[in-house]
């Protein structure tokens, strides 16, 4: 029997058993992780959300302040 043939026996072996086994594994536990990050990052985004309207609210309050105070502000900036 040469080194092939020992050989490729565990190959065959491996490639119909192991592989197929850990791929499943593996990408069970990466979706696992996935929906966990989905998650928290579905909870920053929201978050972030809120914080940009809120910003939003105070620029267009800036922006009533500085046309009742300094009218020509937009023009003298550009």
């Amino acid at each position: 029997m040469s080194f092939l043939e020992f050989m490729s026996v565990p190959a065959i072996l491996f490639m119909v058993i192991v592989a197929p086994l850990w791929l499943i594994f593996h990408y069970k536990t990466t979706w696992k992780n996935q929906k966990a990050n989905g998650d928290a990052e579905e909870k920053s985004v929201k978050e972030m959300w809120l914080v940009a309207q809120r910003l939003e609210n105070r620029v267009a309050n800036l922006e009533k302040l500085l046309d009742a105070e300094a009218p020509g502000w937009r023009e003298t900036n550009r």
